[in-house]
């Protein structure tokens, strides 16, 4: 059973003696992009380039290093949407002992198998963090493995309150804003324990994902609940019920928590990548996209620091979200129309949209599914386009080049 007292400052500084020889500090990157955008000063702590590519190393080794030897001979087990599986899995290397993981069966490939790569035994079970959580713990009391949390217990969240004495360095005596993505609470609860007596009039505000805001219902409930579903691409905060422990530190030393929905952290995704050159996972994303949403309203004389929590994101689920996001924003445009049916026909539409400054990405001949009078033939074309502007643009110039052009899902041909 984990020993439920209370971390401290002190443990927090003990656990960055502890982890000090073996993780990364993260660079403090200025936000430039953002901050020019917001009129606020803005930076990111890039917790994406920590070793295993997120905090929760922090709090993993400090959780196994606390153990005795009787205790490592046995071995340790979690479960986790990811993140914290690879965190243990580092931190069981380093140790030297064996790791049991269990995670969702809907786990990001890359966070299986880079936990696999470090030596862990990943088994997958359920639909959801907390469906492989029951799975590990049947699986712990046949196998007398230590059970490491992922939030909710001490050691990690002193391990993870690390975070907070390096954001500490940034921060001025009279404030300052501190943003921290939530799942479970681990990360929220070490940082503000930190901050509050290192910097105790900082502000502090956590970020929910819409489709699992478990904290912000526990908050309400007055007790640890859970919530039924658990549905959002960010898996790394996707938690049903946060912890007996986080909650009340979270409950009397964070200010607010604020939620954002997943085509926001999609947006905010890319806009670290396209404007900061770095690749943050959705769970990692949430700050920022509170803060491109309004959800958080920036002091303007005063730092915000947003904790860009992890990178680990499959590269085919990176694409679709970088292609969706570009769809969404003008930049690809998905159109329809046709031509006489004869040979020829198709290039002079090709050649215009050349002409205009417009790439086409893919195109297809349509006959009978469209119904087309059988004459014609449609095309169906998608486009790349510097803007929304540039797009219409096109359209227009097409239409006036005798082209019937419509947005893809209407009808294209004369009447």
């Amino acid at each position: 059973m984990v020993e439920k007292f209370m971390p401290t400052i002190d443990d927090i500084y003990a656990a960055a003696n502890v982890l000090g020889p073996i993780i990364t500090q993260t660079p403090l990157l200025p936000a430039e992009q953002l901050s020019q955008e917001l009129g606020g000063q803005i930076i990111y702590k890039a917790e994406n380039t920590q070793r295993a590519g997120s905090f929760k190393v922090r709090g993993a080794y400090t959780k196994i290093n606390s153990l005795s030897a009787e205790e490592k001979a046995h071995g340790v087990i979690t479960h986790s949407a990811g993140n914290h599986a690879q965190g243990v899995a580092l931190a069981a290397q380093l140790n030297g002992i064996k790791a049991t993981v269990v995670m969702p069966e809907f786990a990001p490939l890359a966070k299986i198998t880079s936990a696999q790569r470090m030596g862990a035994e990943v088994i997958l079970h359920g639909a959801s963090f907390d469906d492989a959580g029951a799975y590990a713990r049947e699986l712990q009391a046949k196998t007398g493995a230590t059970y490491v949390h992922a939030f909710d217990d001490p050691f990690t969240i002193a391990g993870q309150g690390t975070l907070g004495l390096e954001l500490a360095d940034m921060l001025p005596d009279q404030g300052g804003t501190v943003v921290v993505p939530i799942g479970g609470g681990g990360m929220m609860a070490g940082i503000a324990l930190a901050l509050r007596s290192l910097r105790p009039n900082v502000r502090l505000i956590g970020v929910q994902a819409a489709g699992c805001p478990s904290m912000i219902a526990s908050q309400q409930a007055g007790k640890p609940v859970a919530v039924p579903h658990a549905a959002t691409i960010c898996d790394g905060i996707a938690v049903k019920r946060p912890g007996e422990l986080t909650l009340p530190i979270i409950n009397q030393l964070v200010d607010d928590i604020v939620t954002v929905d997943d085509d926001a952290a999609a947006r905010a995704l890319v806009h670290v990548l396209q404007y900061s050159r770095m690749v943050v996972e959705g769970a990692g994303a949430v700050g920022v996209a509170a803060l491109l949403e309004g959800a958080i309203r920036l002091r303007p004389n005063e730092p915000t620091l947003v904790v860009l929590s992890g990178g680990n994101i499959d590269g085919n689920f990176l694409a679709r979200i970088i292609e969706q996001v570009l769809v969404k924003q003008g930049r690809y445009l998905r159109v329809r129309t046709s031509v006489p049916d004869r040979p020829g026909n198709l290039a002079p539409v090709v050649n215009a949209i050349a002409q205009a400054g417009a790439n086409v990405i893919d195109i297809n001949h349509r006959r009978a599914v469209w119904q087309l009078p059988l004459d014609r033939v449609g095309i169906e074309m998608i486009l790349e386009v510097r803007d929304e502007a540039h797009g219409q643009s096109i359209i227009d110039m097409l239409e006036t080049h005798g082209y019937h052009i419509e947005r893809f899902g209407q009808r294209v041909w004369p009447v």
